[in-house]
């Protein structure tokens, strides 16, 4: 899409707008202050800085700073606390971040209708506590769940470890508070289960990364906690011989609650960040479990299976085992972060062509002489080849943009996606309208017209 500049002088009536609609808390201006949140975590910067930073307390400030930029055509990025891997909270000059990392608070937990009410800035990992005093949780459990958002989480349909049973996050949310890119507040869904009336713009706004709306607050649904849990770690060889038992296992009907899967490097990369020596045990560690009454005898027939495939195998029902085994992979991306500044795709593919994929990007790292260290949720397909950079080097160079593209282009022509979460930011922006084709883009350029015909909200990303 063509956004429009900024208007001349608008951003000096914009900042005079909001110092006086907005308590002075609420508002920060100037290079210093605003350098922060000019980036995500995906390491791709911007040109410039933010004009301003807005720090929601509530849904008034919210719909006063889009009212206010709106009316003066100024860009507004959404922002949690910027744990996006996808460019996607980036914000540059003439732009004004919406922080909602303050909007924190649990409105409602209801244990009897198994749903929490909850305002964007929520910790999931605050969530999931908050649901388990009544032996409940909250079901998507993304590796980054001690510091990513709600409303983070919403805006990307972030998946998790437990996806494999319990989908993604557009299947746990049943309703939004949005205010539109002119200051109307809408709310869509409901706190029952199921309903059909109009179309659904819950799952519309979902995933959309706040290029629709700001989520003021989100229905979840909650999960009751499962009676037993039993977790498998597999070494393999390889980390096709990973990928090829994952299809083994969905093919016996074995099909876990989680399956992460993660490649030798990545395992070295761990190893000498926590002092662990998971490396030693193969060239790769699969990592599964199974939740309920049958939990026990589904794991042992997927040990039965594995054994004729893996190197070493470990089983437990143990909580605290449990957290070490799954601390490798909630550990994976802070660990590749100690080597450089990291480059996160994160393709999908059908099931059953995760091990060309995985045979394909380590061609690719070879071809184009770039480091790139793979993990995945297996049991979907979803796979995130990371790429690390030398720390000192600008930008993101030749080899490593051409070796993305090359990552993009075998995802599509598997039969997959550019984009399994995360979304698609800034950095896979422009290779969107090939996995849509002209037809399906131009109706979501029209999508997007109709909720924010000014092209204000998080402009450049997503479309």
């Amino acid at each position: 899409m063509t956004y429009p500049p900024t208007p001349p002088r608008a951003t000096d009536a914009l900042l005079a707008d909001l110092r006086r609609d907005l308590p002075r808390s609420a508002l920060s201006s100037g290079p210093e202050t605003t350098a922060p949140y000019a980036a995500d975590r995906s390491g791709n910067r911007p040109d410039g800085v933010p004009l301003a930073v807005v720090h929601a307390a509530n849904s008034d400030h919210v719909r006063t700073t889009l009212r206010r930029a709106h009316a003066l055509r100024i860009p507004v990025v959404p922002r949690g606390t910027g744990t996006g891997l996808a460019g996607g909270a980036n914000a540059g000059t003439d732009s004004v971040v919406l922080d909602l990392s303050r909007m924190n608070r649990i409105l409602d937990l209801d244990p009897h209708e198994q749903i929490a009410v909850v305002e964007p800035g929520v910790i999931i990992a605050e969530l999931d506590h908050a649901a388990g005093e009544f032996g409940l949780r909250y079901a998507p459990d993304p590796a980054s769940a001690a510091i990513s958002t709600i409303g983070g989480n919403i805006a990307t349909n972030a998946g998790g470890l437990r996806c494999a049973k319990y989908g993604v996050t557009r299947d746990a949310v049943l309703g939004l508070d949005v205010v539109l890119a002119d200051g109307t507040a809408i709310r869509t869904g409901s706190r029952a289960v199921r309903g059909v009336a109009g179309y659904d713009l819950t799952a519309l706004l979902i995933g959309s990364e706040g290029t629709l709306g700001v989520i003021t607050a989100a229905t979840v649904r909650l999960r009751p906690l499962p009676e037993a849990t039993v977790t498998v770690a597999a070494s393999f060889a390889t980390f096709a011989e990973g990928a090829n038992a994952v299809t083994a296992l969905t093919a016996a009907r074995l099909e876990p609650s989680m399956a992460e899967l993660l490649d030798g490097p990545v395992l070295a990369a761990v190893d000498d960040a926590q002092g662990t020596d998971l490396r030693l045990h193969g060239g790769a560690l699969l990592l599964l479990q199974w939740e309920g009454r049958s939990a026990a005898a589904d794991a042992e027939g997927a040990v039965q299976l594995l054994w004729k495939r893996a190197t070493s195998i470990e089983t437990t029902n143990d909580p605290a085992e449990t957290d070490r085994l799954l601390a490798a992979r909630r550990l994976a991306l802070p660990s590749l972060e100690r080597l450089g500044r990291v480059l996160i795709e994160g393709i999908a593919v059908p099931r059953t062509q995760l091990a060309s994929a995985v045979r394909e990007i380590t061609a690719i790292a070879e071809r184009r002489g770039v480091r790139i260290f793979t993990f995945a949720h297996a049991s979907d397909g979803s796979l995130h080849p990371v790429l690390v950079l030398d720390s000192d080097t600008p930008g993101i160079p030749d080899a490593a943009r051409h070796a993305a593209g090359d990552i993009f282009r075998t995802a599509l022509r598997l039969g997959g996606t550019l984009t399994g979460e995360h979304g698609a930011g800034t950095l896979k922006r422009n290779w969107l309208a090939q996995e849509l084709g002209p037809e399906q883009h131009a109706l979501q350029q029209r999508l997007k017209a109709a909720f924010d015909p000014h092209l204000i909200l998080n402009p450049g990303k997503a479309l």
